[in-house]
Parts: C-alpha cells; sequence; structure tokens
C-alpha cells in the first residue's frame, strides 16, 4: 500500500508538504502543489479519510443501521431520525442490515471506521445471548425489542400495553372472535411475541378465551403474508369478527385478503395494525391503529446518542426509555358513521 512518504520520495517533497496538500494548507506552491497531485496520481495513493477524521475529532455523521429501509416503518423512522439529527448539527448514513444477526454484528464493529461519531442500531437477529457484543468503543443507541438491560442506552415501542390496548379497542367495540396475524415467536422478547403477549392480556382481562386457532403466524411481516392469511382464516372460521395485526404492513394485507373472501370491514371484521404510517390513512377502508410517536423515539434517540458524543468521558446514567402511544380509531373498527380519531395512552 502507497504511504504518503512514497508520495514524497516521487515529489521530491517532504512528507509534511504532503500532508498540506491533502489538507488543503494554503501556503503551498502550485507548482509544488501540482507535483505532488501527479505523484498521488501515479502511485495509485488513497487517502485515508478514517485516519484523517479520527486525528481531527468528530465527523458530524452518526450511523443508523436499521433492518429493511422499503418497509413503511422503517423508512419513517429514518425520516424522523434524520430530522431530529439535524437538530444536532448531525449528518446521518443510514445502511440495511436486512435483519441477519451478522450484518447488526458488523455494524456495530465497524461504526468507527465508517467514520460514524455514534450508532443508532435498530435490532432484529441480536438477542439477550448477544448483550456482551454491544460493549463497543464508540457511542451507541440500540432501537427496538430485542435486548433488555444492556449496558447502552435503549429506546423501544410500547409493544405489551400499545398491543393490549389495540385489542381492547376491539373488544370495546363488540368483537368477540378476535383473531391475530403476527410473525414466528423467536423469543419472549421479539416484537411478535411481546405483542402477542398484550393480545392474550386483553383477551383474559375480558373473560375471553385465547384461542389457539385464531393466532395465525406468517412466516414474513409482508402485505403478500398478511392477506394470505386473511384468505385462510375467513375459510377456516367464518365467525371470526376481529383482527388485530402486529403491524401496519400486515394489517394492509389482510384487509386485501378479507375483501378477497368477501368479508366487509368494518362491517363483517373490524381491522386493527399497530406503527401508524403513513399510508394507513389513505387506505379504503382507512386503518385503525396504534401510533408509537415515532417522533419522540427518533428525538429520544438521537438526544441520547448526542449526549454520549458530547460527553465522551462523562459517566451518564444508562437509559432505558418507552415511548408512550396512542390508539387511533379509524373505519377499519368503525361502528357508526366512520371517521377518525384519537385515544391517548400514557
Amino acid at each position: 500500500m502507497t504511504t504518503i512518504q512514497d508520495v514524497a520520495r516521487a515529489a521530491g517533497v517532504s512528507a509534511m508538504t504532503v500532508s498540506n496538500v491533502i489538507n488543503g494548507h494554503p501556503n503551498v506552491r502550485p507548482a509544488t502543489k501540482e507535483r505532488v497531485m501527479a505523484a498521488m496520481t501515479r502511485l495509485d495513493y488513497r487517502v485515508n479519510v478514517a485516519a484523517r477524521n479520527l486525528r481531527k475529532g468528530r465527523t458530524g455523521t452518526i450511523g443508523l443501521a436499521v433492518p429493511e429501509i422499503d418497509r413503511p416503518y422503517y423508512g419513517r423512522l429514518a425520516a424522523a431520525i434524520i430530522a431530529a439529527a439535524a437538530r444536532h448539527g448531525l449528518r446521518v448514513a443510514v445502511e440495511q442490515t436486512g435483519a441477519v444477526r451478522e450484518n447488526e454484528l458488523e455494524a456495530l464493529s465497524l461504526s468507527r471506521n465508517r467514520l460514524y461519531d455514534g450508532l443508532i442500531l435498530s435490532t432484529v437477529g441480536l438477542g439477550p445471548a448477544d448483550v456482551d457484543r454491544l460493549k463497543v468503543d464508540h457511542p451507541l443507541v440500540i432501537l427496538g425489542e430485542r435486548i433488555f438491560g444492556g449496558p447502552v442506552d435503549h429506546v423501544a415501542m410500547p409493544n405489551v400495553d400499545g398491543a393490549r390496548a389495540a385489542t381492547r379497542h376491539l373488544i370495546d367495540r363488540g368483537c368477540r372472535r378476535i383473531a391475530l396475524v403476527c410473525g414466528p415467536r423467536t423469543g419472549e422478547t421479539d416484537v411478535s411475541g411481546l405483542r402477542r403477549t398484550g393480545y392474550a392480556q386483553a383477551l383474559e382481562e375480558a373473560g375471553l378465551p385465547v384461542d389457539p386457532d385464531l393466532v395465525r403466524t406468517v412466516d414474513r411481516l409482508t402485505m403478500a403474508a398478511g392477506a394470505r392469511a386473511a384468505r385462510a382464516l375467513a375459510s377456516d372460521d367464518p365467525g371470526v369478527d376481529g383482527v388485530f395485526c402486529v403491524t401496519d404492513t400486515v394489517a394492509m394485507g389482510v384487509l386485501r385478503g378479507l375483501a378477497d373472501a368477501g368479508a366487509r370491514v368494518p362491517d363483517d371484521v373490524k381491522v386493527i395494525g399497530f406503527d401508524d404510517v403513513e399510508e394507513s390513512a389513505y387506505l379504503v377502508p382507512s386503518l385503525s391503529t396504534i401510533d408509537p410517536d415515532h417522533d419522540l423515539m427518533a428525538a429520544r434517540a438521537v438526544d441520547l446518542l448526542a449526549a454520549r458524543i458530547d460527553c465522551p468521558e462523562q459517566p451518564l446514567e444508562r437509559e432505558e426509555f418507552v415511548s408512550p402511544y396512542r390508539v387511533v380509531a379509524r373505519e377499519s373498527t368503525a361502528t357508526g358513521p366512520t371517521g377518525s380519531r384519537a385515544e391517548r395512552r400514557p
């Protein structure tokens, strides 16, 4: 690998002069600068931007690693984090992990090399057994539900409480055979597992049975999977009168699948999702959902990260922050004239 000393020898100047050219020092003569640049090109010299920035201090950039940027929820979350970071004068570099554990670990280990002052990591693949992997030498905030009680700041959704409120919303509107469409349960702290817990709690509190036949597990939380689950549900159990979907994306597919099966929403079946992505308000019927306050989650995550960046030597107390939520009632759970309103919860 070509070094700065190699360039200096080729150009007939000192290493300090080469450094001055690289850093744009104004006192380098044009002829000398041209000679150094020619030597750099001839030797295919690459500036080690990471090393240069580390010597100078901060880069003004934080990293955001999310599972799938094309999913509505993660797209909205990224936009909110970018807006929150801008208020701190920070830029955001977004990368996609594909919900793969190895990619999440790579984001952790390479974040400093990629010129980030800190990293916000939305975890799906990592779990409680990986808690020691979070002991990194750069500021880190974890988003999500997979790891609680770790050594870093953690911002999470109100999964259990929000799911309980969503299911209770269906019960309050007269539903008695309420299905759940969720992903595979990989542990007690994954999204589907937590929201399934909230669903079961609401049924038990209302004196309704938790029927395993009404829990429909899909391999991926996609619209296509939701549509397939809804068609099967309508065929297997025509008596279902409510469906709680663990994400709005799944709920969009459920609406399609119920329509394909001839079930009317909300007259025959009421449907509620979770996430309050923008598209939910514009579906026909519009989708009732749980709003976990994306903007507040994003702001808190960035605030925590910025505090760690600003005070790297100061021992700040680790924080666990669970966002508040609100029930957004729309047409998909209407009992009378359609409309939209929100029920706030702390």
